[in-house]
């Protein structure tokens, strides 16, 4: 697990667009995992910007979102389908049929999920997998005492998760009681894990799944296990982390720009990266 600390949620954005950019830049056929919520809102834009700017191509990217509520149609404004197209698809040049969500709408719930497994199978697996963490340290919507090897089902809402995202809706009643979402298992199974996390609101959290002990009341902890696993925060967000000294922070130099060390971003020639300053 590498853990990189930057000032501010606005270079923490940055870092990790920077990242997954660079992974795209690689291997320009990425599969590559896609999470939502308003982390991810600035990673996003800096990766809407790339592309206008600097010519960042999304032509023959493919995704796989961690999940989609229960019971909301693609076009409803409060749906990861709408929020999707309208903060990142419809703003790069990326293929409409290479982009896959849950289908909260599927008349049969468990064979969607099962389909959707083997979707992301017949693409060769994830090459990237970008995640948030809930305040209760939740990957996608598992919540707590998801199973490590749990793979994409339904996933009943925590009532702490339906209080989070309820800015989001037009009131509480409103959010959904149930999601898709990838499993535990699933999202280890992708060849790199990229967590953003910024905050103090996530302080607590983060460094229960960073330095505490495996546990399913956390399912980020699982990350622990994966061999190849990033972790951007922010200050604030890094703030509870026993070991704060042992991480890499971001050099921040005199022009105020700031500029992550050249081997925590190298990118190999698949599109994953190399080993570099790790937690205990």
């Amino acid at each position: 697990m590498e853990v990189i600390i930057q000032p501010d949620a606005e270079r923490a954005a940055q870092a990790a667009a920077d990242f997954i950019a660079r992974a795209l830049v690689a291997k320009p056929d990425l599969v590559l995992g896609l999470a939502t919520g308003c982390t991810m809102e600035p990673v996003y834009d800096r990766l809407v910007q790339k592309h206008r700017d600097e010519g960042l191509d999304f032509s023959r990217c493919r995704t796989f979102n961690l999940d989609e509520y229960v019971g909301l149609e693609a076009d409803n404004p409060c749906s990861y389908h709408y929020f999707m197209r309208q903060r990142f698809f419809a703003a790069v040049n990326i293929d409409l049929r290479n982009t896959h969500l849950p289908d909260g709408m599927a008349k049969d719930l468990e064979v969607e999920c099962a389909n959707y497994e083997k979707l992301i199978a017949a693409n060769g697996g994830i090459d990237l997998q970008v995640l948030g963490i809930g305040l209760n340290g939740h990957l996608g919507f598992n919540e707590p005492l998801s199973a490590f090897r749990s793979r994409t089902r339904l996933q009943t809402l925590s009532r702490m998760t339906r209080s989070q995202n309820a800015p989001l809706f037009p009131s509480l009643n409103l959010v959904p009681h149930c999601a898709i979402t990838m499993g535990v298992g699933t999202i280890l199974e992708a060849r790199h894990c990229l967590l953003l996390a910024t905050g103090d609101e996530k302080a607590e959290v983060v460094a229960g799944a960073i330095e505490g002990p495996l546990t399913a009341m956390i399912t980020a902890t699982a990350l622990q296990l994966h061999p190849a696993c990033t972790i951007i925060l922010d200050d604030e967000a890094a703030g509870s982390l026993r070991q704060i000294d042992h991480y890499q922070r971001i050099v921040v130099p005199s022009d105020g720009e700031s500029k992550n060390p050249s081997e925590l971003l190298a990118v190999t020639k698949n599109g994953h990266r190399d080993s570099a300053v790790t937690a205990p």
